[in-house]
């Protein structure tokens, strides 16, 4: 097994069609890590049934709740319930660690404070420059989607594998080499026809699809207009992202 992808959560900040906020495990010989971590991860987790204290990491694409908000509950579970013993390394982009902070405190009082029962770090990663982490190569680009802190594509490499994923974003020319000799590349199809502010939809996808050079695409975050069309989707040779789907790359 290189990589073995896991579709923890696919659906939108909504949770259109009952999906879980974004979230995507994957695992390598080498870690066990969630790509976002949306506010609903630790219901989805439960749901299908993965341990979160077997995970090593968790990288964050950008500081939306529907992409990081799941963070203080799985770091309250693990102090508290699952007592976590083994270390955990949350990784984002510039700003995640003032913003995890004051999401623990809104949420929990006084957890900044805790003496936690396991060590846990934040790296912070600058676009456009490569970092290891937990034996793998991150690379991150920036993409047009404003959230307070820069907003990320990331490209997560084990050396005999790529996953590639787009964040959320509206089209910029920087998704093909984020995309390029990827495994899989994970877009966000916000919506069907036109345009949606910030994110992508099929119409404006679908003719950019030759210029994405990965092995396989996989669409996700898709709101009700674009699920109803999966079909059509799907005819054109790109995967829809379910809940609990397994990919191996």
């Amino acid at each position: 097994m290189s990589m073995r992808l896991t579709v923890v959560g696919s659906g939108d900040a909504f949770g259109s069609g009952g999906r879980f906020n974004t979230c995507f495990r994957v695992e390598s010989a080498d870690a066990a890590v969630l790509i976002d971590c949306g506010a609903s991860t630790m219901v989805a987790l439960g749901a299908h049934r993965i341990d979160p204290n077997r995970l090593d990491g968790v990288i964050i694409s950008h500081l939306h709740g529907d992409h990081f908000g799941g963070l203080p509950f799985l770091l309250i579970d693990a102090q508290y319930r699952s007592h976590r013993a083994r270390p955990l390394v949350i990784a984002g982009p510039p700003g995640t660690r003032a913003r995890l902070d004051a999401a623990l405190e809104l949420l929990f009082p006084g957890s900044t404070a805790t003496k936690w029962r396991f060590a846990w770090e934040v790296t912070e990663i600058e676009p456009g420059r490569p970092q290891e982490l937990l034996g793998h190569c991150v690379t991150t680009t920036e993409v047009p989607h404003p959230s307070g802190a820069p907003s990320t594509a990331v490209r997560f490499s084990n050396g005999a594998a790529t996953l590639a994923y787009s964040g959320d974003t509206e089209w910029t020319d920087a998704l093909r080499s984020v995309a390029d000799g990827a495994r899989l590349f994970i877009v966000e199809c916000s919506g069907y026809a036109g345009r949606i502010p910030w994110h992508l939809t099929w119409d404006t996808l679908k003719p950019r699809l030759p210029q994405l050079n990965a092995h396989r695409l996989m669409v996700t975050h898709m709101n009700p207009e674009a699920l109803a069309h999966v079909e059509e989707i799907r005819a054109a040779g790109v995967l829809v992202a379910e809940d609990g789907a397994v990919v191996d790359l």
